[in-house]
């Protein structure tokens, strides 16, 4: 689950979070990850690509083009009308006027008056009804598309209007009335008044709670214009006036153009002798007069029938996939488009794309410019059709980063909308590798993150707490754990990238936020209904198990600084004991201990935390379970061999836990004996002088243990069981007495030659380190280096069968990989005290002693 499917509930406007029934069941690396083998890059980090299979999906055509297209046709439409306008008023003014203005006719005189006066109120309210458009659709609330139907209930607005301004003086009288009648109690007409009115008082209830515009400041749309006229001359209306007006003007411009072309091309009508042009420079006036009225109402038409008829803004609307809420937005973009093709070229409208125009809007002042913004491109990067071109194209873009980065950060209640869409979108741009490098390097990024993780047991300060409970008591809606979990997603997709990691350390009170989500207990496991919070935990503990696995210098520093947080380790441990029915949590939890005991420090501070081994070795012994796939049991026994390496106080503790029998009888088992054997050799290595003693019970292993290095039923070049088998067997033979030895050797059917040829074949096997069993010719090496200062005839069979001819080759291919005892990604970890090469020399020194 790399990112949240959050989505907000119309009409209550709480904020939802939607979460799958069951955590996933996704272990990473197929759950074969080990720190006891190079891994293939630093740290197995995942990897967050939002949709990768974009690579063969075909391109998609974007849905706004038919917007821009239209906008395109309306505009030719619109200028070639204005053209026409114009060259009849210049052909009016310089032929008509200018040069037949004394002998006009006094009717064509008028006529041709009122048209250019039409045409010249057409073209000016033409210009500014785009102006107006806008201002109606730059509050949501007040958006519309003006066309036919509406204005055909305009005049029926305006009625019902002159009712209201009627009806609120009424209610003034009535009002008093009612103030008096109150005093004696009430009437039955005012029941029966508050019964019939029951809805209307519950609208009126809606429209006077408080909505999230700014009250300083004038909302365009509902300035008055002029004084005592504010139902009239609203600017939310001025612009159906502008329709009216260039639709009458057209109507009448065509009127006054056929009548008067009729009579002057009518044989009655009469022409001077001394001027025979004037019947064709009337034609020609009134044809482009005619021509041009035409041609508006045709734009005016073709409008209506694409918008109403053919509810192009709602298609597009639904192939963009934006729900109710987008047609706001749609509706800005086509004023928009058609505002650059009318007032620009005709082409340049074409060039507007919806992520561009809402990536715009993102940077406005206005609040619902903002969300409409912040809707489109949420929308835009959930959809997988339109999510590669938008992501790509946000990506690019620093500023409209820093924006979004920037809105995180918004802790209003009002702006919770805004908040939650840009934390959706940065949460999906930053699982491309390139945008979480450019969201992290924007300047106070991670402390925007950070704002968005809220918890009841971390603060910052005080004020801090007190401000965040306010705001949770002021709207109850505003629900925390939706940027919770988009803020620890955001950051575990960041903290792909070891630079990052570095940042999220260095960012002041952030860790223990993210730690702070891993606390739990017995109470929250049982209950069903805490599915937020467990899977809040799930990615908290993702998160620092990335930022417990980085490597180099940034990694020992943040390892440090975990541990030293004092609920790190206990929480964990809480995980361990209550989480049966969360294995990936336990299994998370678990690797992040044997990240941590990468650090020395940090390992004492685990191990001497009260129950951590009890826990790890309880899950480690438990009883098989399929459906965990082995994995959690695996991890508990990776993560005790990695506290006891190197720890003589760790093994001390696991000596006390009383388990040495069963980890011997676990050899047996082919779901625990590798981890077994690590955690034996361990043991038997690393525990003190005074552990001897409780290690006696580890000799009982050598029959298994000879078994299994002779054993051939599995393939050699990934025989993990053999390399760790042949790792305890250089401990174990350690407490046995040669009589003893001889005693297992007679038990096993296996003779020392047997065992010395068998060592001979695995180095022949592997003429080169293998990443996959990188300790096998170590362990070889030092289990021959043991048999031969017991016995000089096993020296004598060494030399007999080639163990000096391949100890020489060997020579020759030692890597640095043969030197650790783990693995931090390609980082090696632990360096063995003597090297490779030093135990090859050590081996044909024993061999060419006698020789």
């Amino acid at each position: 689950m790399d990112h949240p499917s959050p989505q907000s509930t119309e009409g209550d406007g709480n904020l939802r979070l939607q979460i799958d029934s069951k955590l996933s069941t996704n272990w990473g690396s197929s759950g074969t990850d080990t720190i006891f083998e190079p891994g293939s890059s630093m740290d197995n980090r995942d990897n967050n690509d939002v949709f990768p299979d974009s690579t063969l999906r075909p391109n998609v055509l974007a849905p706004e083009k038919k917007l821009t297209l239209f906008a395109l046709q309306l505009a030719v439409l619109e200028k070639t009308a204005t053209g026409l306008g114009t060259l009849g008023f210049i052909w009016a003014t310089v032929v008509l006027l200018g040069g037949f203005a004394i002998i006009l006719y006094h009717i064509d005189f008028w006529f041709i008056t009122v048209i250019l006066l039409i045409e010249g109120a057409r073209i000016y309210s033409r210009s500014h009804e785009l102006e107006w458009q806008h201002q109606s659709t730059w509050t949501i609330t007040d958006a519309s598309i003006h066309s036919f139907n509406a204005l055909k209930s305009s005049s029926g607005f305006i009625v019902r209007t002159v009712k209201g301004i009627h009806g609120s003086n009424s209610e003034n009288q009535t009002g008093e009335i009612k103030e008096k009648t109150n005093e004696a109690g009430p009437s039955k007409s005012s029941k029966l008044l508050k019964r019939k009115r029951g809805p209307e008082l519950k609208e009126k209830k809606k429209e006077e709670r408080p909505s999230n515009r700014s009250t300083r400041t004038w909302v365009s749309s509902e300035v008055p214009l002029l004084p005592y006229a504010n139902w009239f001359f609203i600017s939310k209306n001025i612009s159906k006036l502008f329709y009216w007006l260039q639709l009458s003007s057209a109507i009448i411009c065509i009127t006054f153009s056929i009548v008067r072309l009729i009579e002057v091309n009518n044989d009655r009508f009469k022409i001077d002798a001394d001027n025979p042009n004037m019947r064709p420079a009337l034609t020609v006036f009134y044809g482009l007069a005619l021509a041009e009225a035409f041609f508006s109402l045709l734009e005016k038409i073709y409008w209506e029938w694409m918008i109403v008829f053919q509810q192009l803004l709602t298609k597009v609307n639904d192939e963009c996939e934006l729900g109710s809420p987008g047609m706001i937005g749609i509706k800005r973009f086509f004023y928009d488009a058609y505002s650059e093709c009318v007032n620009k070229s005709i082409f340049d409208g074409l060039k507007l794309d919806l992520v561009s125009f809402a990536s715009e809007l993102l940077i406005s002042d206005s609040g619902d410019e903002r969300l409409i913004g912040a809707q489109i491109l949420h929308k835009f990067s959930t959809n997988p059709r339109f999510a590669d071109d938008t992501l790509q194209k946000i990506g690019t873009s620093i500023s409209v980063i820093e924006r979004l980065v920037e809105m995180l950060s918004w802790k209003n209640p009002k702006d919770a909308e805004i908040r939650r869409a840009a934390a959706e979108i940065v949460s999906i741009l930053a699982g491309k590798k390139h945008n979480s490098l450019r969201v992290a390097s924007i300047p106070g990024a991670m402390e925007s993150i950070s704002s968005l993780l809220y918890t009841q047991r971390s603060s910052d300060n005080a004020s801090d707490e007190i401000e965040e409970k306010k705001i949770v008591c002021d709207q109850g809606n505003y629900e925390f754990s939706v940027f919770n979990q988009f803020g620890l997603t955001i950051l575990k997709k960041i903290a792909n990238d070891h630079d990052n990691c570095e940042k999220i350390g260095n960012t002041r009170g952030l860790l223990p936020k993210i730690i702070d989500f891993t606390h739990t207990g017995e109470r929250l496991f049982r209950n069903s209904h805490e599915d937020n919070r467990i899977l809040a935990m799930q990615r908290s503990l993702q998160l620092l198990k990335l930022l417990a696995r980085t490597s180099g210098t940034v990694g020992n520093r943040l390892r440090q600084e975990i541990v030293e947080i004092v609920f790190t380790v206990s929480n964990i441990r809480e995980i361990l004991k209550y989480g049966e029915k969360y294995p990936k949590l336990q299994y998370l939890g678990i690797k992040i201990l044997t990240s941590l005991a990468f650090d020395a420090e940090a390992t004492e501070k685990i191990g001497s935390t009260g129950g951590i081994f009890k826990e790890l070795f309880r899950i480690f012994f438990r009883e098989r379970n399929p459906e965990e796939k082995h994995h959690v049991r695996a991890a508990a026994g990776e993560a005790i061999a990695m506290l006891a390496l190197e720890s003589d106080k760790n093994c001390s503790r696991i000596l006390k836990q009383e388990e040495l029998t069963k980890l011997v009888w676990a050899l047996e088992d082919p779901d625990l004996r590798v981890n077994s054997a690590r955690i034996l050799r361990h043991l038997c290595k690393f525990a003190g002088e005074d552990c001897f003693e409780k290690l006696q019970p580890v000799s009982a292993a050598a029959p298994t243990v000879l078994k299994v290095i002779m054993s051939e039923e599995n393939k050699l070049e990934e025989n993990k069981l053999q390399e760790v088998m042949l790792g305890l067997a250089t401990q174990v033979f350690r407490f046995m007495t040669p009589e003893v030895s001889s005693i297992v050797f007679n038990q096993t059917g296996i003779n020392e030659a047997e065992l010395a040829i068998k060592l001979i074949q695995i180095l022949k096997f592997y003429p080169y380190p293998s990443a996959k069993v990188p300790r096998m010719r170590r362990f070889a090496i030092e289990l021959a280096i043991l048999m031969m200062k017991n016995s000089e005839a096993t020296v004598r069979t060494f030399r007999k069968f080639g163990m000096v001819e391949e100890l020489k080759i060997l020579r020759e291919t030692t890597s640095e990989i043969e030197s650790f005892n783990i693995f931090s990604g390609t980082v090696g970890l632990s360096r063995h005290g003597t090297g490779i090469h030093m135990l090859v020399e050590n081996a044909l020194e024993l061999l060419l002693a006698d020789g």
